[in-house]
C-alpha cells in the first residue's frame, strides 16, 4: 500500500477486523484453497511449478498432521484419525515420481467442502 500513513493504518486495521471475524474453520478452507490454486495452475506448468506446488501441499498436509495428534485436539479421535488415514494417502501420492495432482486437488476439495458445510 503506499500514500497517506494512515490510509495504511486504517487498511490494515480493516483487514485484520475482517479476518477476526471469519472462524477458524473459514480460515482453514482458505488456506486449502490457496494450496489448491497452485495446485491447478500447476496442471498446465513446468516440472519446477508442479514441484513448488506439491510442496506447498506437503507442508499443508505436514501441518495437519502435526494439529492432529496434538493432545490439545478437540476433535473425536475417529474424526482424527480418519484424516490422518486420509493425509497418509495424499503423502503416498506425493512420494510417487509424477504425482497424480488432480487427484491432490480433488482430495483438498473435499477438505474444503467439509470445512465449508457442504457435505458435497
Amino acid at each position: 500500500m503506499t500514500g497517506n500513513p494512515m490510509n495504511q493504518m486504517l487498511g490494515t486495521r480493516g483487514y485484520g477486523a475482517t479476518q477476526r471475524t471469519r472462524t477458524l474453520r473459514e480460515q482453514e478452507a482458505d488456506v486449502f484453497r490457496r494450496v489448491n490454486f497452485g495446485l491447478k495452475a500447476a496442471l498446465t506448468s513446468d516440472q519446477i511449478d508442479r514441484a513448488r506446488a506439491v510442496a506447498d501441499n506437503r507442508r499443508l498436509w505436514f501441518a495437519i498432521e502435526a494439529a492432529l495428534v496434538n493432545p490439545e485436539n478437540q476433535l473425536p479421535e475417529v474424526t482424527r484419525v480418519g484424516i490422518m488415514r486420509l493425509g497418509r494417502g495424499v503423502q503416498r501420492e506425493m512420494d510417487t515420481k509424477e504425482p497424480d495432482i488432480a487427484f491432490l486437488i480433488d482430495i483438498n476439495d473435499q477438505m474444503i467442502a467439509g470445512l465449508s458445510g457442504d457435505p458435497g
